[in-house]
């Protein structure tokens, strides 16, 4: 049976906020572990033919310093890829890094998406960024389990676990000091009505 509970808790979330050239920006850090050899991992991150069956088709000049283009979603430049431990790509108009360990029971992920501050002007533009991820790390997590069924990131139990992945990026960012508590809440509603729009928003 699915634990939703367990799914959300699995995770570590920590939300940042830091100055670069030009402005600043907001970073979502997510930290899980997989019950899969690092190797096993590295691949279902790396390679095309594994990605499309748990992300999104990709394509591109898939190299250290070469481009790619997820489709209907973001593209970008890879910036560092040394497998099977990190890669580094821009993603969109952000930056996103992966970094695998192996630990006691598989191997640990850590993911950090640092995106431009503006529009929202504070550390509660986590909550447009973190849930989706949630959401495909978890897919990701059924997919090595042999436990992936297509579609199921629009049905009412992803919802649900994207119900509690939305609190939980709501108390880490209000942990982070980055956002006062109207900054969160708008940022809670926005991201209800994109990531729940079938769940009664009055309990989200």
């Amino acid at each position: 049976m699915f634990d939703i509970t367990r799914q959300v808790t699995s995770v570590q979330r920590v939300v940042s906020q830091h100055s670069v050239v030009g402005g600043a920006q907001v970073s979502v850090l997510l930290r899980r572990n997989y019950v899969a050899p690092i190797e096993e991992l590295w691949r279902a991150l790396t390679e095309p033919d594994l990605l499309r069956r748990w992300f999104l088709p990709i394509t591109g000049e898939l190299r250290e310093g070469g481009r790619y283009q997820f489709e209907g979603n973001a593209g970008g430049q890879i910036l560092r890829c040394a497998a099977p431990r990190l890669v580094k790509i821009t993603f969109g108009d952000g930056v996103l890094e992966l970094r695998l360990a192996e630990s006691d029971d598989g191997t640990g992920l850590e993911m950090m998406h640092s995106v431009p501050m503006e529009p929202i002007s504070s550390g509660a533009g986590a909550l447009f960024v973190g849930p989706g991820w949630d959401v495909d790390l978890l897919v990701l997590d059924r997919y090595l389990r042999g436990e992936n069924v297509p579609g199921w990131e629009n049905s009412a139990a992803a919802q649900e676990f994207s119900r509690q992945a939305i609190k939980a990026w709501a108390a880490a960012t209000a942990d982070s000091g980055t956002a006062d508590g109207d900054q969160i809440a708008a940022g809670v509603a926005a991201a209800s009505a994109r990531f729940t729009p079938d769940l009664d928003q009055t309990t989200a």
